[in-house]
């Protein structure tokens, strides 16, 4: 049985406890409970107003009541005396709010429990470090043509990436590579793969870390998929790989089969292909992501996002690539998708794809940004991706009809929002038509 948290407290010196849930658009939301109070918080939940954060509610309803996960706590590195708890959402009454989007994830992770496999998650999280005012790059030396892997520059930076790798080894990730990426400006951290609940968890505390240790060197960090139009964008490449109900054995892996990969991750993948469009709409979930799967190529010379739906082996521009023999890679992703939609959104798809033994097709190992060939192409934008998802049984059913008809109406909302402003290029354009 796990100790009462206010114990641990004492013995890890914890003076307070950061209740958070993750709301539809990815913004993290929190109470901080003092120690003392945590074990009836832990108990009874933390309470919310579901209308004053981006979930679909009314001032009308009641509160909501965020209750943590206590197999799920991490210590801050920079503050030692906070702790931060992800937590589930329900009613007053008990019942779990199905718009959460951690129970999302969950409810489709029994799916796949039901059907005897265990799926494992590993992300790439890009981001950039900037001025406090987001304007522009943190480090104005920083200047190459072709700045990835560029020593000097992830060097300059050692202070703020060596206190988040650390940070993440004192929490047992697996850290094991930190890297400048390819814009200016822009890093990526790599740690071991996980239960994909695990790894949500993760992803979204550390979004959280990194935003706060670049706040304490004075600078900003940004997962923007697109801040500037000349660099490569923020992606969040997931891997994913399919285990037996025990997590001992890696069904992706058949040495046998192409590539090193089973029957069964290709049906798999012919899944995610199947529904790829819609797998966009939280993919790539705001206004900015269709800059960089659609964009032209950038100062280093390529956007190293995908734009076609299709597949192939270690060739980075392909919606999947197969790196290894035992998982894929989606690189689709951005860094404004939600921590627990996008595992949820990709494993439904998947399990579609092995329930309804879809296949993928041909490989395609071409060049996909010289020679896209016949592939279907990627939705242009928000709106479209919405409208995909709208048509899309597949997701509605196993993410929960509810869930989605939400998340439509409120992202049809903020496409709304950005419609009704006037951009300076459209008054440059048009002002004397």
């Amino acid at each position: 049985m796990t100790a009462p948290l206010s114990q641990i407290a004492r013995e890890k010196g914890i003076r307070y406890f950061l209740i958070s849930f993750t709301d539809f658009m990815g913004t993290q939301r929190a109470k901080l409970v003092p120690a003392q109070a945590i074990d009836t918080m832990v108990a009874n939940g933390a309470g919310f107003a579901g209308f004053a954060v981006w979930l679909d509610m009314t001032p009308a309803d009641p509160d909501i009541l965020a209750v943590p996960d206590l197999t799920s706590l991490f210590q801050l590195s920079w503050k030692p005396e906070v702790a931060w708890l992800p937590a589930d959402l329900y009613t007053t009454t008990g019942e779990p709010i199905a718009q959460t989007p951690r129970l999302v994830l969950k409810r489709v992770l029994k799916q796949a429990q039901d059907l005897g496999y265990t799926v494992c998650t590993g992300v790439e999280c890009e981001y950039f470090l900037l001025a406090p005012d987001g304007q522009q790059l943190a480090d104005p030396q920083d200047r190459q043509t072709k700045p990835c892997y560029d020593q000097q520059a992830l060097m300059r930076r050692f202070a703020v990436i060596a206190e988040i790798c650390d940070a993440m080894l004192a929490l047992d990730w697996g850290a094991y590579q930190n890297d400048h990426e390819d814009a200016n400006g822009q890093f990526e951290m790599n740690w071991k793969y996980a239960d994909a609940l695990v790894t949500a968890d993760r992803h979204a505390f550390f979004k959280y870390m990194v935003k706060s240790i670049a706040e304490n060197h004075g600078l900003r960090a940004t997962f923007m998929p697109k801040p500037f139009l000349q660099f490569t964008g923020n992606g969040c490449h997931t891997h994913l790989s399919v285990w037996d109900s025990t997590g001992t054995t890696n069904l992706f892996h058949d040495p046998a089969g192409a590539l090193g990969l089973s029957t069964l991750a290709y049906h798999f993948i012919g899944g995610v292909l199947h529904s790829a469009a819609a797998l966009t709409a939280f993919a790539n979930p705001t206004v900015n992501s269709y800059k960089r799967i659609n964009a032209p190529v950038t100062a280093s010379g390529a956007t190293w996002s995908p734009n076609t739906i299709s597949y192939s082996g270690n060739n980075r521009t392909h919606l999947i690539r197969i790196p290894d023999q035992d998982r894929f890679e989606l690189r689709l992703p951005d860094g404004a998708a939600n921590p627990y939609l996008l595992p949820a959104a990709l494993i439904a798809l998947g399990l579609d794809g092995i329930t309804q033994q879809r296949d993928p097709g041909p490989r395609n190992d071409r060049n996909s940004y010289t020679d896209p060939s016949a592939t279907s192409t990627l939705p242009a934008n928000l709106l479209d991706a919405l409208r995909c998802l709208e048509t899309n049984s597949i997701l509605s059913e196993r993410l929960g009809p509810e869930f989605v008809t939400s998340y439509l109406k409120l992202k049809h909302r903020e496409w709304q929002d950005y419609s009704s402003h006037i951009s300076p290029w459209e008054l440059e354009h048009t002002l004397d038509c």
